[in-house]
């Protein structure tokens, strides 16, 4: 069996979640492959909203098995926060989530560089979340970092502690004020260190690869967006995985060629948050309303995000980099009410007219070109079929199919579940 890739095609906070959480009852297996508790996948369903930052979003099916895959970063103390807020669900955690010993952990060290990284670049700084993912990659790459299978090792506190002193003396070189307590941080991870421990851990490479083989269905899970990628984001306002396909690949240990279907996510508008160009963002009352209606506040910090019209020159670009074969717009409802719809076409680049996405998309080099359409006026959310749609959201959808070439499968009209038109 092919193992189907579901991501996001902007800069995150596309809703995720909700898809994968309507999608579950398809797939035996939910399967994360990269990013770490900087995301926020928000599900709701029978009124209550729930959020999850490191597990999968097939965690309220009982009938799915969740693995956190290799390509993860995991902070023992925000999961444990994760898995007491489950327990009211009475889950059988111990069966239905799995974790990959191939995930690296991020230690209260990490979050601790983190801050002083970014207190040190004043107005430059990128935004981070400040959870310590960028100085874990970091650790990954530069070959320090303590992996979850390192828990099973006789030698892992040792480690644990070379490393921390480590990074006490590279937060001594940022030169900033940083108060912390260590010990009292060290006591929170340690005792969430024990209770992960106490979940099965896999070689989630072999254990996928076998699934497969019997025939199992994999729905592989990104996190935050296709232009958050480190290599095809906007850099260096970017996070630290591969948030493309090919970071299910590596997240994963899969083939190139098993995989399937590679479902997009977007939002019929655009947002980011943090730093960063974003090229259609809107200053006026039309952002302010997009905003408001869409509760447009980042489901990890809490951060306002920034709103603007929908941006088809770097939706096309991620549809492209990723080979999407299906596509799912999300928050139609939120564009009720406009009289005016505007979609961005082209760019201004350097004085020349271009299409695709350029190396460099600050405000400086990039005025955005947009097409005007109809807006329209009706309530979606209480729409549950195809045929209630009004005329000019047919065509805004027929619109957007033509210029991406790929079809839009799922029409989102709320954040329940049951908000959810298929097409």
């Amino acid at each position: 069996m092919a193992v189907d890739l579901l991501l996001g095609l902007q800069w995150g906070d596309e809703g995720k979640g909700k898809i994968v959480d309507v999608l579950t009852n398809n797939y035996d297996i939910i399967a994360r492959f990269q990013g770490g508790p900087n995301a926020g996948h928000t599900l709701e369903f029978d009124g209550i909203k729930h959020v999850l930052h490191t597990i999968p979003s097939g965690i309220f099916h009982k009938n799915a098995i969740n693995v956190v895959g290799n390509g993860v970063v995991i902070d023992p103390v925000i999961f444990k926060k994760e898995l007491d807020n489950l327990e009211q669900f009475q889950l059988d955690i111990t069966k239905t989530l799995l974790i990959s010993r191939k995930a690296h952990l991020i230690l209260p060290t990490h979050r601790l560089l983190d801050a002083a990284s970014e207190a040190s670049k004043g107005k430059a700084k990128i935004g981070s979340t400040l959870k310590g993912i960028g100085p874990t990659y970091m650790d990954k790459t530069g070959r320090n970092g303590i992996r979850v299978g390192d828990l099973e090792m006789s030698d892992w506190e040792e480690k644990y502690r070379a490393l921390a002193d480590k990074h006490e003396s590279m937060i001594a070189y940022y030169d900033v004020q940083l108060e912390y307590d260590l010990e009292d941080l060290e006591k929170d991870f340690f005792e969430a260190v024990e209770v992960l421990k106490k979940l099965t851990f896999i070689d989630s490479e072999e254990y996928l690869y076998q699934a497969r083989k019997n025939g199992k269905k994999i729905l592989a899970e990104g996190a935050q967006g296709s232009l958050l990628d480190i290599d095809f984001g906007t850099y260096p306002f970017v996070t630290s995985s591969n948030t493309t396909a090919a970071g299910a690949c590596t997240g994963l240990g899969i083939a190139p060629n098993q995989i399937g279907e590679v479902f997009g996510i977007f939002k019929a508008y655009t947002t980011r948050v943090g730093s960063g160009p974003f090229p259609t963002e809107l200053f006026d009352s039309d952002g302010e309303t997009m905003g408001r209606v869409g509760n447009e506040f980042g489901a990890t910090t809490g951060r306002p995000r920034r709103c603007g019209w929908l941006d088809l020159v770097a939706l096309k670009y991620a549809v492209q980099v990723n080979g999407v074969t299906a596509l799912m717009m999300m928050k139609g409802d939120v564009l009720s009410g406009f009289d005016t719809i505007k979609v961005c076409t082209a760019y201004v680049y350097k004085g020349k007219e271009i299409t695709h996405l350029p190396y460099n998309i600050e405000p400086e080099n990039v005025t955005a070109v947009y097409s005007e359409m109809n807006g329209w006026q009706q309530d979606l959310t209480k729409m549950d079929h195809i045929d209630q749609f009004p005329d000019s959201l047919n065509a805004y959808i027929a619109f957007l199919e033509k210029e991406l070439e790929v079809p839009i499968k799922i029409v989102s009209v709320g954040p329940d579940r049951t908000q959810t038109i298929h097409r």
